[in-house]
């Protein structure tokens, strides 16, 4: 690692600072602790394009062939160091967030668009095979639009038996909602489909952004739409693991970034409520 970088903050989740590829640390104030990221998508490709989105010069795309064995060793390496703890010092880590949280697939962009996305989880598989690690998390985070794709199942599966969990977008519930804050052409039944797919394959959280966008928080129409898709899918017996409400945490780098605002933490904890009064856990970072 490259010992002259800024220091790992909660407002920095900078995949570059490790100087690596594929592996990357995050102080993460929902995790209260370090999250290793692994990254997919090095070209910052994505096939949808959410407004709030804090990766620079982000592109529409997939994500490239990756090398399985430089990810290997990236992951051993790194998650070696931070059991030894030199990590911590070298990037002057808050004390109250010395302590490994959890490893994501996440990144630059959808990870799931990786054409063997199912190889990749064995290889990361492999790696913590080698690696006296402590109970953590292990989490992906996806919008859900490609389970669909059998490499992908596989891959849910596989991840499944690793005792990982996957963090499934839903930012809106209305056609509207997803054109304009995730620029993704898919329809509420669609990703009502998608979800329940994911569930029957690997342990499932809903997680969505809120926040205002000129000034105002989402609709009325959009909150009676996402009560109503959160209560579909509880009708339905999708086993949810519950909701992960959560606001904005850094600047967006996309176009739309100075119509973005937080929203007051007392809406966020009302429409929390409402969530909860359908029957479901909600774990609410403002």
């Amino acid at each position: 690692m490259n010992s002259n970088v800024k220091a790992l903050t909660t407002a920095n989740h900078c995949r570059d600072l490790a100087g690596l590829t594929y592996v990357y640390p995050v102080v993460s104030r929902r995790a209260g602790g370090l999250s290793v990221g692994i990254n997919f998508n090095p070209n910052r490709a994505c096939n949808w394009r959410c407004i709030y989105c804090q990766v620079p010069n982000l592109q529409r795309g997939a994500a490239p062939a990756i090398d399985h064995k430089q990810l290997r060793q990236e992951l051993i390496d790194f998650l070696t160091q931070i059991l030894e703890g030199t990590f911590y010092q070298r990037f002057s880590v808050p004390e109250k967030y010395r302590a490994l949280k959890d490893i994501a697939i996440s990144g630059d962009g959808e990870p799931t668009t990786l054409q063997d996305f199912d190889s990749a989880v064995v290889t990361i598989a492999e790696a913590l095979n080698d690696i006296p690690l402590p109970a953590i998390a292990k989490v992906i985070i996806s919008n859900g639009s490609l389970i669909h794709r059998p490499a992908v199942q596989r891959g849910l599966a596989r991840w499944q038996a690793l005792g990982g969990e996957l963090w499934f977008k839903l930012d809106r519930a209305t056609s509207a909602g997803l054109r304009q804050i995730n620029h993704a052409a898919i329809s509420p039944k669609r990703v009502l489909a998608n979800l329940e797919l994911a569930a029957s394959l690997c342990p499932v959280w809903l997680q969505t952004c809120l926040f205002a966008l000129d000034g105002q928080p989402p609709s009325p129409e959009e909150q009676r739409a996402y009560l109503d898709f959160v209560h579909q899918a509880l009708k339905q017996k999708i086993p949810l693991q519950g909701i992960l409400l959560y606001g904005l945490a850094r600047p967006s780098q996309q176009e739309e970034a100075k119509r973005l605002s937080p929203l007051p933490t007392a809406w966020m904890q009302g429409f929390a409520e409402q969530i909860q009064a359908l029957g479901i856990q909600v774990k609410l970072t403002p």
